[in-house]
């Protein structure tokens, strides 16, 4: 009836439950007021690890809660006027970043992976958005010193973004690897103790 697991898989809340709770997670973190942690959201964990577990037609309901949650934030929020123009940038790194956690982290999961996608996933969401803002915005001259000042003033948010994707990621694909060694630590001992 189910061929080779898979539709077990996709049925177990186990599996299932995770991406999403973690997607609601990096909403909520964006959405309450963290005035001094500038960047430090869940969103790049979030998308990781919803990459790894989920399929790849799934990644729509990621891109399009955060969409809105840009929306949300841009209107009333910070009361500016939406231009969508201004927001391809992060939604291709929204998608960019959950491809990254299909293709880095969905058949082989290991802390070295982990460590790349945590390293790879906010590295180039720094330099594609500051890029945008510098070429886009009118904060920054078009010149060379311009770019140099772009990324310098992002620094803080560029820390704060590794450090909560490690957070995140981290707990994220390591408590679920805990329990499993724990478990086989567990049979083990029980199988010795027969």
């Amino acid at each position: 009836m189910f061929a080779h697991g898979k539709c077990l898989r996709i049925l177990n809340p186990e599996v299932v439950m995770p991406a999403y709770l973690l997607l609601l997670v990096a909403v909520l973190s964006r959405l309450v007021p963290h005035p001094d942690w500038l960047n430090f959201t869940a969103v790049g964990g979030a998308l990781l690890y919803f990459g790894a577990r989920r399929s790849w037609r799934e990644m729509i309901a990621p891109l399009a809660a955060l969409m809105a949650t840009d929306y949300f934030l841009t209107v009333y929020s910070y009361h500016y006027g939406f231009a969508w123009q201004n927001y391809v940038p992060t939604w291709g790194w929204y998608l960019a970043a959950m491809a990254l956690g299909q293709i880095l982290l969905h058949s082989r999961t290991s802390f070295v992976r982990v460590a790349a996608g945590v390293v790879l996933g906010p590295t180039s969401f720094f330099v594609v958005s500051n890029f945008a803002v510098w070429v886009v915005g009118g904060m920054y001259p078009r010149d060379p010193g311009g770019l140099v000042a772009c990324y310098v003033a992002a620094l803080p948010f560029y820390r704060n973004d590794i450090l909560s994707t490690a957070v995140v990621a981290g707990l994220a694909f390591g408590v679920p690897a805990l329990v499993r060694h724990f478990k086989a630590n567990s049979s083990l001992a029980a199988v010795a103790a027969k």
